[in-house]
């Protein structure tokens, strides 16, 4: 679980519904026409542009930011290595029973490529093939939801103008110029609070997430294709430490 996006969330809501609290009333700012001009303007724009799937989809994807099983990659690269030794004192076949204790399955199908008997060529070529379509559906994730995000300020502006079009056909009616007025500015409100607040952060989000996975794949790809060319466990390790930071390395500790 994803503490930070939650904590964000909440406490987002949380000083936004305060300061209207403290200033007024919440009731005049929940408009039901504002909802439906922002949110179903936004949903309808998003079905034309996007396919049916790639949309439904988009509630797994927004899943990501909250559920994320990234490993450590000290622990990553510590198993890589443990792999490597296995591999040295008892052979490849040795290494059979630990790809049922492995929770990865991207992880336990490399493993078991190199347990088939696969060079470390095709195993690179595969995996890297299932990166490179991982990278796609985060990327078009990411597009949606800053999609959505763009979509809402848009359509608070469509909302603004067709409460300012009410209120000037009815300058007469005091009472009619302010309920247009209100439904412009709250249009106006939703847009931007749901842009800035749900769907860009979290299309940040997923960019970060999506990048850290990629990092972790293909430490992973680089490790088996190492066992699978026969390299000591030390010569394993060094050529991991790549995908780790300068001072990053000096934290990671990995006794071969």
């Amino acid at each position: 679980m994803d503490i930070a996006t939650v904590i964000g969330i909440i406490f987002g809501f949380a000083v936004v519904l305060g300061t209207i609290s403290y200033e007024g009333d919440l009731a005049i700012f929940f408009n039901i026409p504002a909802l439906a001009i922002v949110g179903g303007g936004m949903t309808c724009a998003t079905l034309i542009h996007f396919s049916l799937p790639q949309v439904l989809g988009i509630f797994s994807i927004i899943k990501k930011t909250f559920v994320v099983k990234i490993p450590q990659q000290s622990v990553l690269i510590q198993k890589i290595v443990d792999f490597a030794a296995i591999n040295r004192r008892d052979g490849t076949l040795a290494l059979e029973q630990e790809i049922r204790k492995l929770g990865d399955p991207f992880f336990a199908r490399g493993l078991q490529m190199l347990v088939d008997g696969q060079d470390a060529e095709a195993i690179k070529e595969i995996m890297s093939l299932e990166i490179q379509y991982l990278q796609e559906r985060h990327g078009m994730g990411k597009k949606i939801l800053e999609f959505m995000g763009a979509s809402c300020p848009s359509f608070a502006m469509v909302g603004t103008l067709i409460g300012l079009i009410a209120m000037l056909s009815k300058m007469e009616s005091p009472e009619e110029v302010g309920r247009g007025m209100s439904v412009a500015l709250v249009c106006t409100f939703y847009g931007a609070f749901l842009a800035n607040m749900l769907f860009l952060p979290l299309a940040g989000k997923l960019g970060q997430y999506s990048k850290a996975e990629t990092i972790v794949k293909e430490m992973i790809v680089e490790g088996i294709c190492a066992i699978a060319k026969g390299e000591n466990p030390t010569a394993v390790r060094e050529k991991i430490h790549v995908f780790v930071s300068a001072k990053s390395r000096e934290n990671v500790k990995v006794k071969v």
